[in-house]
């Protein structure tokens, strides 16, 4: 084959592999900014256990063994009983849920009187505190009771070396809208400065960020 037309093919191709690079990076675009849930607790006093997906939920109802039982809650929040195909449950506290499946079940039963506890306690992600960055081993942990900064930083083993803790933040979302904290994880675990513990809530994120020197 002739050298020109080799080239020729050579060079018609890279043409054409350029175009098609440049057509797959015009069609590339931004995705929109993950979206904003608001956790029901907003101070240390009024925490209530929410439920959440892969929790397992007993349900007793009273006089009516046949309908109570034990469900998985599936990723898409919801349960499947003996009588209803599909109940949401995430979101709900274990109260709320009991007079949900009351009202369900008094299509089909007197008076039912529903009890509900759950056990493999996940809740869903918006009451889960997540933790990024230089931790010793960044997570998400399930918010428990008063909990503060320095049982989550317990949580995760404390700080990596090449932790900034004095300028981590703190993200918590408030009326909808995310808000950010400077908190001080130097002074509290390394100089022992309990002042600078503080109390977390369900949905907080922690960021830690790495030093530069």
């Amino acid at each position: 084959m002739d050298n020109c037309l080799i080239k020729r093919i050579i060079f018609i191709g890279s043409l054409l592999v350029a175009q098609l690079i440049s057509g797959c990076a015009s069609t590339t675009s931004t995705l929109p900014t993950a979206t904003v849930h608001s956790s029901t607790t907003t101070d240390v006093a009024s925490y209530k256990y929410l439920i959440g997906a892969g929790d397992v939920v007993n349900i007793f109802v009273w006089r009516n063994p046949e309908v109570s039982g034990t469900f998985t809650v599936r990723p898409d929040g919801m349960i499947t009983t003996s009588l209803v195909e599909d109940i949401e449950v995430s979101g709900k506290t274990p109260t709320e849920l009991a007079r949900t499946v009351e009202s369900i079940l008094s299509t089909y039963i007197k008076e039912p009187v529903v009890t509900v506890t759950v056990n493999q306690f996940n809740g869903p992600f918006s009451e889960q505190i997540r933790v990024i960055g230089e931790a010793s081993t960044p997570r998400a942990i399930n918010y428990t009771q008063h909990m503060t900064l320095l049982d989550v930083m317990i949580g995760v083993g404390g700080l990596t070396e090449f932790a900034n803790g004095n300028s981590s933040v703190l993200v918590r979302v408030e009326d909808g809208v995310q808000k950010q904290y400077q908190i001080f994880i130097d002074d509290l675990i390394k100089n022992g400065q309990i002042s600078a513990n503080v109390d977390v809530l369900p949905g907080d994120i922690i960021v830690i960020p790495e030093t530069w020197f």
